[in-house]
């Protein structure tokens, strides 16, 4: 598939997708937005893609949303906040929704700046690295009078706690790829000029890997996490049953016998 301001490319079984509004600072406008959930969809449809890497072209991974464009404000009959709600509704949510969804492991690359909306978009990957001079800030608050969009006030409790969820999105302090690592708020700080290549090597040790045990994981980590344990422990039980019945298991246990590698079909 053709996109505007996305480039995709398959390599062997990764799909490399990269935001490629670079002028912009890869500004969400209404067709990058589209173009992202069409991508999720086609990827979502591939059975040769056994994981994504996710990155930007140009100095920044993503500005957030661009809220100079019409786009978001079409119907002149409505106010600023109904259009906005629609256009959340219609297309923004949609988008991260078919990213959120994709069983295949997602790495995600961060360079430079993710913004608002960018952060929310970095924290759909898997497994999410940065370059030492990426940084992750939430300017809702302070610098428009808005709130975190896009899955941010479901993602950061989760990942780094209420307390440092609510400074950051109330301060709009921006925090730096080493603090994220830190906090838990991503996978791994890294120089920069080894972040694609690094991202590159995960996503490609993830694509050759037991694609069902993938599939499985996040299923129940992205599930509501209000479960107790005892629905957690029966979840866990079903899926690892699922799971021992699968080649990929039988093949582990061989290689663990035989003392090798194992080498998995990739399901």
């Amino acid at each position: 598939m053709k996109f505007e301001f996305l480039t995709v490319e398959q390599r062997g079984a990764v799909a490399q997708v990269t935001l490629n509004r670079p002028d912009k600072l890869n500004a969400l406008n209404l067709q990058l937005v589209k173009d992202l959930q069409a991508a999720a969809l086609a990827i979502a449809a591939d059975t040769g893609v056994r994981a994504v890497l996710l990155g930007a072209a140009g100095r920044a991974f993503c500005s957030g949303a661009d809220l100079t464009r019409d786009d978001f404000f079409a119907d002149k009959t409505k106010s600023t906040g109904h259009n906005i709600t629609d256009a959340l509704r219609r297309y923004f949510n949609p988008m991260v929704s078919a990213w959120y969804d994709l069983d295949v492991p997602i790495v995600v690359a961060v360079n430079g700046i993710a913004a608002g909306a960018g952060v929310s978009l970095a924290l759909l990957g898997d497994i999410v690295l940065a370059g030492k001079s990426a940084t992750f800030v939430q300017l809702f608050a302070p610098k428009l009078g808005l709130m975190p969009d896009l899955g941010s006030t479901y993602f950061l409790p989760r990942l780094i706690g209420t307390a440092r969820a609510k400074g950051l999105t109330l301060l709009g302090e921006p925090l730096s790829a080493a603090d994220a690592e830190r906090w838990g708020l991503i996978w791994g700080c890294v120089e920069d000029a080894e972040l694609l290549a690094r991202a590159d090597s995960l996503a490609q040790r993830l694509a050759v890997g037991p694609g069902q045990a993938y599939k499985r994981i996040k299923a129940i980590f992205n599930q509501e996490p209000t479960r107790t344990l005892a629905e957690q422990l029966e979840l866990e039980a079903v899926a690892q049953g699922e799971l021992a019945d699968t080649r990929d298991f039988a093949e582990g246990i061989a290689a663990f016998v035989q003392k090798r590698a194992p080498v998995f079909r990739c399901e």
